[in-house]
């Protein structure tokens, strides 16, 4: 009994023990699975779970060993817990050659190795070294995978002795294994979260850095600068050693254009082509065989080695040159034209280009393409924008200049600048000669030869071109050599140096009058649609030119004509006033009637600005006793004494331009003084006519002084007393002729006020009459043409002398208009003889400018068949009178209103047509113009609105340029605008603005000073 009771007893001590073993490890294990689950930092977990198995199974040492995947089962510890006394086996190398034939497949199974003690388990002599080399004498090895793959060991060593290793313990660690299992792919997952994430915020920042990069190309216009930005930026961002940017020749050679180097290279922009012989010591020539290769279908190419990557030798060795160990590369595509490359370039040595770095590379090519598409766009519209200058200004040239010459040679020296041409010239043809000619006029460049003067004839021209051309047909010759020509055409052309032609007609009045040639002489040219129809737009301007030459010739014909058959009457009529004037002088014995008579009659006989007597005293001197001028000179009678130089008159003092001539007054056989005409303004040829009537009238002015003389002599004392009777009764006469006067004027030009105003009604009418008489008519004459449709309109014309109305309508009307416009002149004479109106700068009220030009306009304001009546709203504030010009200020408020009459139209008419397109109703579309006056701070301020479509910016900005307009052609001359700005702002110191909104309308703003 007592035996079985102490078995008894013992088998509880060991139960007990067991359990309290199973406890410990059950509590190492929930803490190793807390740990697992408190951290995702496996570093973390495994020393956990190592000093926790350590402690309670008491062993050694406890690490985890993991496998180097790419390398053939070798590997290292990466965390222990080591009692102390023993080497830690931490970050050391090991591998067992052996051990993928006895161990590997077993521990893929998920096999424990127990091995009690090392020397006695029949281990590989290599096996038992490596553990002897850690201390190792007993050993459990459980594996750990992780996805079915072996991941590493975790190994309990027992360094000091052998030991048994217990099925528990052997359990334990399997249960630990497997947790570690569980925590090495969580941190597989969350790595590669990480990873993920990583990359996410990489490619997140990367297409941030790349939006910002575009957003840099988006901002400039200029090439150059996008260029530089761009390889600036992507260089950065790639962090490569260059990137540059080559462009494409036609012939698929071409240069680096931009790049961004790192310091210490070589640059590669300015040197000669890359893909030519003459830049390298060796070139690679495939794209240019390929004409552009893969890049063509909008491929990338990488090159992580160049010298592993399967390289021609040429191309190696064009890169080795670039110094580049490692490249990748978009294309740049300009539209679905390949325009260039963009290349990154690694110097240093290989590299690994990743996909998400050459995606970069292509998004930035992408957008350089854009921009070279955008520029290439901007460029052309600003060439456009140059011919149009071009042509305006020779345009401009020729309405300024009536001068051939002038004309053509300004023509030619623009127009080749614009087309930046070697030779400009223009050929006119002998209309004598059959088709021969020469060229009158060019702009050449120096080094080709002039061929002003040039003799040409071409035989063959009549049969080839002369037709074409008459028709207006324009030739254009890229190059002589590649066109079929005759062969003395060819030689006609070698002899001017021409390589490349562009030739346009000149037509004067329909015929054939010259040629405008454009020459290439350097080398071939395929010459442009916009530069053909600029060639074609210039030939015609100068057909204009010569039209208008044509024409002046003939005025300047009937000039000389009319000039010489004036000429002839004035002589007639000189002889008249000679014979008149000297009948005058005899007529009067008073000496100055007889001064006053003759000076101006002799100014208005010689048509000169100045007649004048000059007296001599005893001693030679003397002083002007009389004279008759025209306004702005001084009168020279009543100066003070002069003496007159001793002079020569010479025959060939009249062969020069002077200032004056004088003849002798002889009173007798004395020297009484001299008749002196002059022209102040300029020098003049005096006619020997002109001199010999002078002379007469001397004589006869000569024989008057003496008899006037004799006269007062004997009666000296009557003509005394008898003057200062006419004295007193010119001065009376003047008295009352003054009164007289001053009533008349006040009279006049009351009456010129009340006609004037009905006048200007009926006279501004006429002319709206006018218009619309016409526009009747031709409906009358409509319906005539088609009255066979309407018999009672027959029947009614039949009734009526129809063909009498038409006849004498426009001539009533035209009476009427000339009636008019006889009384509106004598208004204006009544007027300038009441002098009410003389300075033209005064105070008026500009309400009445305004209301007169709605009254001028009433005819546009009313409803009609296209539209409804448009309302106008006035809001006048009561303003003192304004010191302006009123007629400028008038046509001011003409254009204004005008130009918001024609804006409302188009709103209805594009409105209308809206709905129509959309087969709906119109609406009820408002048209009103708005105009407010009112006066603040020292200032008139007048406003005319409308509600109108409205003016975009980029019109507004230019709507006061003379000659911008965006009317149809015939619809405005685009002057009105700027005459306006011109009457405010320089006549009157005021301000004119524009404001307007697109859809809402727009308004014009007036500031005029209150005191000018």
């Amino acid at each position: 009994m007592e035996r079985n009771s102490n078995f008894t007893e013992n088998q509880l001590l060991l139960s007990s023990a067991q359990l309290q073993e199973q406890l410990d490890q059950q509590k190492a294990l929930a803490s190793v699975i807390v740990r697992i689950r408190e951290s995702l930092d496996l570093e973390t977990i495994f020393q956990t779970t190592a000093t926790e198995v350590r402690l309670l199974l008491n062993a050694d040492r406890v690490a985890v060993f993991q496998f180097d995947l790419d390398k053939d089962w070798e590997g290292e510890f990466v965390s222990e817990d080591v009692a102390p006394g023993w080497t830690s086996a931490l970050q050391v190398k090991v591998y067992d050659h052996c051990f993928g034939e006895q161990f590997a497949s077993s521990y893929q199974k998920g096999r424990v190795q127990a091995v009690a003690d090392i020397y006695n388990a029949g281990l590989s002599d290599c096996h038992a070294a490596i553990l002897s080399k850690f201390q190792v004498k007993a050993n459990l090895v459980v594996p750990l995978s992780r996805q079915k793959e072996l991941w590493g060991l975790l190994c309990i060593h027992q360094c000091s002795e052998a030991r048994d290793w217990k099925e528990s313990e052997i359990g334990f660690i399997r249960q630990i294994a497997d947790h570690l299992d569980v925590a090495i792919q969580q941190a597989k997952h969350l790595h590669e979260v990480q990873l993920q994430a990583a990359k996410l915020a990489q490619a997140v920042q990367r297409d941030q850095v790349i939006a910002q990069i575009v957003d840099k190309i988006r901002l400039h216009l200029d090439i150059e600068t996008i260029f530089k930005t761009t390889t600036q930026e992507i260089r950065k961002l790639l962090e490569a050693d260059r990137v540059a940017i080559f462009s494409f020749d036609a012939d698929w050679s071409g240069n680096f254009v931009a790049e961004s180097f790192a310091e210490g290279w070589t640059p590669l922009v300015g040197i000669q082509s890359a893909m030519s012989t003459t830049g390298y010591a060796y070139a690679d020539t495939y794209l240019q065989q390929t004409q552009g290769g893969r890049y063509l279908d909008n491929q990338t190419f990488t090159a992580n080695d160049i010298y592993q990557a399967g390289l021609t030798d040429s191309h190696v060795t064009l890169l080795e040159q670039f110094q580049a160990k490692s490249f990748a590369t978009a294309p740049i595509l300009q539209g679905d034209q390949l325009w260039g490359v963009i290349a990154a370039y690694q110097n240093t040595s290989p590299r690994q280009w990743q996909s998400y770095e050459v995606e970069s590379l292509t998004k930035i090519g992408t957008q350089i393409g854009v921009a070279v598409q955008h520029h290439k766009l901007l460029a052309y519209a600003q060439y456009q924008a140059e011919q149009q200058k071009t042509l305006t200004s020779v345009i401009t040239r020729i309405r300024e200049s009536l001068d051939l010459d002038t004309i053509f040679q300004t023509t030619v020296t623009e127009a080749r600048k614009m087309l930046q041409a070697d030779r400009v010239a223009v050929f006119r043809f002998d209309p004598q000669k059959d088709w021969e000619g020469e060229f009158i006029s060019e702009d050449v460049v120096a080094e080709c030869n002039s061929v002003i003067a040039e003799k040409i004839y071409d035989y063959c021209f009549s049969e080839n071109f002369a037709t074409l051309y008459a028709q207006g047909r324009v030739n254009a010759i890229a190059d002589i050599f590649q066109r079929k020509f005759q062969a003395c055409y060819i030689q006609i052309l070698e002899k001017l140096q021409v390589r490349a032609n562009l030739v346009a007609p000149l037509l004067k009045k329909g015929e054939l009058w010259g040629l405008l040639c454009i020459h290439q002489c350097n080398a071939p040219r395929d010459w442009q649609p916009s530069e053909i129809e600029f060639a074609s737009q210039i030939a015609q301007q100068l057909g204009v030119a010569l039209k208008q030459d044509s024409y002046l010739k003939q005025v300047q014909m009937q000039i000389v004509q009319l000039a010489e058959a004036t000429e002839r009457e004035k002589a007639m009529e000189r002889q008249k006033l000679l014979a008149a004037t000297i009948d005058k002088i005899r007529q009067s014995l008073d000496i100055k009637t007889i001064f006053r008579t003759t000076t101006q009659a002799v100014r208005e006989l010689l048509e000169v600005e100045r007649v004048a007597i000059y007296r001599f005293n005893s001693d030679w001197s003397g002083k002007f006793v009389a004279d008759s001028f025209k306004d702005a000179w001084k009168p020279l009678a009543h100066t003070q004494p002069m003496t007159i130089e001793t002079f020569e008159d010479t025959d060939d003092d009249n062969e020069l331009p002077r200032n004056e001539t004088f003849v002798p007054i002889r009173q007798g056989e004395k020297l009484w003084g001299l008749l002196v005409a002059y022209q102040n303004s300029q020098p003049r040829y005096w006619k020997e006519e002109e001199i010999n009537l002078l002379a007469q009238v001397a004589v006869q002015f000569g024989i008057a002084i003496q008899q006037a003389e004799l006269l007062e002599q004997t009666k000296r004392q009557t003509l005394e007393l008898t003057q200062t009777l006419q004295e007193l009764k010119q001065t009376q006469s003047r008295l009352i002729q003054g009164e007289k006067m001053a009533g008349l004027g006040k009279l006049i030009a009351g009456v010129a006020h009340e006609i004037n105003n009905p006048v200007g009604f009926i006279f501004g009418n006429l002319i709206h009459l006018d218009k619309y008489t016409q526009e009747l008519l031709n409906v009358v004459n409509l319906y005539r043409q088609n009255s066979s449709l309407l018999p009672s309109v027959q029947d009614q014309i039949d009734k009526t002398d129809l063909d009498f109305l038409i006849e004498d309508l426009p001539k009533t009307l035209e009476s009427m208009k000339v009636g008019t416009e006889r009384i509106c002149d004598i208004v204006l004479s009544l007027r300038n003889f009441s002098r009410t109106d003389e300075a033209e700068f005064k105070a008026v009220d500009i309400h009445e400018g305004l209301d007169s030009t709605l009254l001028i306009l009433g005819h546009r304001l009313k409803n009609n068949n296209e539209r409804p009546a448009i309302e106008i709203v006035k809001e006048y504030a009561n303003l003192n009178l304004l010191e302006c010009y009123p007629a400028q200020l008038n046509q001011v408020f003409m254009n204004l209103i005008s130009n918001s009459i024609d804006a409302l139209e188009e709103k209805f008419q594009t409105i209308q047509q809206r709905y129509l397109n959309l087969s709906q109703m119109c609406p009820i579309i408002p048209l009103t113009i708005w105009i407010s006056t009112q006066a603040t701070n020292n200032q008139v301020v007048i406003r005319i609105a409308d509600n109108g479509l409205g003016i975009p910016e980029e019109v507004r900005s230019h709507m006061f340029d003379p000659f911008f307009t965006t009317k149809a052609p015939g619809k405005g001359t685009g002057l009105g605008l700027s005459i306006s700005y011109q009457i405010i702002v320089e006549k009157h110191h005021g301000q004119i603005k524009c404001s307007s909104k697109p859809g809402e309308g727009t308004e014009f703003l007036i500031e005029i000073p209150s005191s000018n």
